[in-house]
């Protein structure tokens, strides 16, 4: 081979039951209004290791047999006859499996690293600029040996969950040998049912819940005279921070309150923007699952939408814990919705202001293995305080790239990463500078820091005057 690498593919056919045509799901109608917002792909994607032994011709049956056995996979994306949005289930089709096959003289070790550079390209790539389908799929071949696969998943067709399901078919993944509900709702027969009138109803009640979290909102979170621009490189800065000694904390505080990690890190993350911004109460967007819903746990499909809640902000720190509890539940019980429903609601209640409001700051919990590890470990054996603080001169903190094309003035990520507290931020860089920014990331690790042996610590939230512009420097 001359070629370090040589690039093939293999085309593989399918069929399988479920074609059709079905309005989109309420799901897929969110996620669809994001993407078009920030002019994103929210692909999912990842590299994952194969099993011994196995060749390119056994993957690409592995990927036929996936791609027959679920009808989310062979979906299309077009309008009804009306007009109207809709997915289009097709019975059959061909895929092409990409096949990248390394020199004899190369290390295994290059086709894994090729593999973990390649699912961070594909991510960021239109799926529809490389294939029909909601799937892309790569092998890496060493002499002979299919090793290392990477996987980019439409989320239209997927969350997080559905995509680590849809993995288990090919043996990959957290979930391996994990049951799975071989009868559970598939995705275009859920667009059906949310036409039903008893989940219309659902739809209804979850509106009368988010007006009240909706009519008395400002223009925007964190005042500014518009929403980020669209310019690459301007506006949107990128920033990931990491403490351990946070992480100790947080759990410290779960054992102390009684609480989970989950909604202990949202009290937290509250705090520390109130104290930092001074806004106070404050309204904000959380994901939401919506996978404990009566049938909805093993759908192969997205079913992530946006939640409501407000939190106040005044009193301790143990006092927002305990609204972060009630508030959550709330939210989650009222987070499965139509969003025309709420694009309907949102332009009534903007008429009636007189003003156009939007809700501009975000938190997302994307823990999935370490959030339950970090609540199993509140069982275990208490820390001091000092073994705590020892752990301060561990925290980082590293700017990144600008984004472009965001619409929240901070969207705050949890990550799934193991025995830290570690957060990737975006922030509006006309609303905070890197100081401001830089300051609410430490005043996280203080805040858990502070609370997790004193329950009468308190927010510190304050009015502040009207937050000034300027960029990180």
């Amino acid at each position: 081979m001359d070629e370090p690498i040589v690039h093939d593919r293999v085309t593989v056919p399918f069929s399988g039951p479920g074609a059709g045509t079905a309005p989109l799901t309420w799901g897929q109608k969110s996620i669809l209004q994001d993407m078009r917002n920030s002019d994103w792909t929210y692909n999912i994607s990842g590299a994952h290791h194969l099993p011994e032994g196995l060749t390119v011709a056994d993957v690409a049956e592995r990927l036929g047999r996936l791609m027959g056995k679920h009808p989310a996979l062979r979906t299309r994306f077009g309008t009804d006859d009306e007009g109207k949005p809709c997915q289009v289930v097709h019975g059959s089709g061909e895929i092409d499996l990409e096949v990248m096959t390394f020199a004899d003289h190369l290390d295994r070790a290059a086709a894994v690293d090729h593999g973990n550079k390649l699912w961070l390209k594909w991510m960021a790539a239109p799926l529809a600029e490389h294939t029909p389908w909601s799937l892309r799929m790569g092998v890496m071949r060493h002499r002979g040996e299919a090793v290392y696969a990477v996987l980019t998943i439409g989320h239209l067709v997927a969350d997080g969950v559905g995509a680590l399901l849809l993995m288990t078919d090919l043996g990959l993944g957290e979930l391996v040998g994990r049951p799975v509900d071989p009868d559970a709702v598939l995705l275009a027969d859920l667009g059906r049912r949310e036409s039903a009138p008893e989940l219309r109803r659902v739809s209804d009640r979850a509106m009368r819940y988010w007006e009240g979290h909706l009519r008395d909102l400002p223009p925007l979170t964190f005042g500014g005279s518009g929403a980020p621009d669209y310019e690459a490189g301007r506006r949107c800065r990128n920033v990931r921070f990491s403490s351990r000694a946070a992480y100790l904390a947080v759990v410290e505080i779960a054992r102390r309150t009684r609480t989970d990690t989950g909604r202990v890190l949202l009290a937290v993350i509250a705090t520390a923007i109130a104290r930092t911004t001074g806004v106070d109460p404050l309204t904000l967007h959380v994901a939401a699952g919506n996978r404990y819903r009566p049938g909805l746990a093993d759908v192969i499909g997205t079913v992530v939408q946006n939640a409501v809640l407000t939190l106040d902000l005044d009193g301790t720190v143990d006092d927002v814990i305990a609204q972060a509890r009630r508030a959550t539940t709330a939210a989650l019980m009222n987070s499965y919705y139509d969003p025309d429903r709420l694009a309907e609601l949102t332009a009534r209640l903007d008429a009636e202001r007189g003003h156009p409001a939007r809700i501009t700051c975000r938190v997302n919990d994307r823990r999935f293995s370490t959030r339950t590890r970090a609540d199993a470990v509140a069982d275990a054996a208490p820390l001091t305080e000092d073994e705590i603080r020892s752990r301060l001169p561990e925290t980082y903190l590293r700017w990144n790239k600008f984004v472009y094309r965001w619409t929240d003035q901070l969207f705050v990520n949890i990550e799934d990463h193991p025995d830290t507290v570690y957060l990737q931020v975006v922030g509006d860089t006309e609303i905070f500078s890197a100081e401001q920014v830089e300051a609410m990331l430490r005043a996280v690790e203080e805040v858990a820091v502070e609370a997790a042996f004193h329950p009468d610590v308190p927010t510190g939230a304050r009015p502040r005057p009207a937050v000034s512009g300027g960029g990180p420097r």
